[in-house]
């Protein structure tokens, strides 16, 4: 159930990146913005919040594709060699 969620999200690490990206850039101008209206109007701070709600969704979600990406390469290597569960032997 979750392996096909997992390689569907980690199946384009470049688009994963591109996004990740993005959302940093986004968070780089929101920092501006908000630091911009603390020394003079506080409708650029509000810009700014908006901006960094917008550059945490395209970074978290380019984050998770990327993570996904990694965790499917895992999945792939980790597969079971043996059927006997017993790992003491």
């Amino acid at each position: 159930m979750i392996k096909p969620l997992i390689y569907r999200l980690g199946s384009n690490p470049k688009l994963s990146l591109k996004r990740f990206l993005r959302g940093l850039a986004l968070f780089v101008l929101a920092v501006i913005f908000i630091a911009l209206g603390y020394f003079s109007h506080y409708t650029l701070q509000v810009i700014g919040l908006v901006i960094l709600l917008v550059a945490l969704f395209f970074a978290a979600w380019g984050y998770v594709g990327i993570f996904a990406n990694r965790f499917s390469q895992v999945l792939n290597k980790t597969t079971p060699e043996q059927d006997d569960p017993d790992l003491w032997k």
